[in-house]
């Protein structure tokens, strides 16, 4: 799927005209920005969790990996429509920084959360009165 990502943003950019294209041309543009970004960071993400973090889980790493991708991937296509827009400052970087910080360290105590309370609920036993 990264592939086709990557296969339709350079489509896009090879066949759109930014100076005469309306706005379903620029919605392409971003999204298929957006997607070949999350692909291809959370492929460079999990290869490098992989070499570096042995004892981890794949599932873990694969999870790690997509997540800050989908963050990073949003970031910088939201920097690059601020900057099409002339509203790029560093005000605007810092609170989108800010923005998606907060938003990271939700997804962690989130995930964090039901994890905790999953050991709770292993400790019982599914088994009836009449099984044991």
């Amino acid at each position: 799927m990264t592939a086709l990502c990557v296969l339709a943003l350079g489509y896009v950019v090879w066949t759109v005209n930014p100076e005469e294209t309306n706005s379903a041309g620029f919605l392409l543009f971003y999204l298929s920005l957006f997607l070949s970004l999350i692909g291809l960071t959370s492929i460079i993400g999990f290869l490098i969790r992989f070499v570096f973090l042995k004892r981890e889980l794949a599932v873990n790493k694969v999870l790690a990996a997509f997540r800050q991708s989908f963050l990073f991937s949003g970031f910088i296509a939201a920097m690059l429509f601020l900057q099409s827009r002339s509203l790029l400052s560093w005000l605007n970087a810092v609170i989108l920084i800010i923005g998606l910080s907060a938003l990271e360290f939700f997804l962690l105590n989130y995930g964090r959360s039901s994890v905790i309370a999953s050991p709770a609920s292993a400790g019982r036993s599914n088994l009836t009165d009449e099984e044991s």
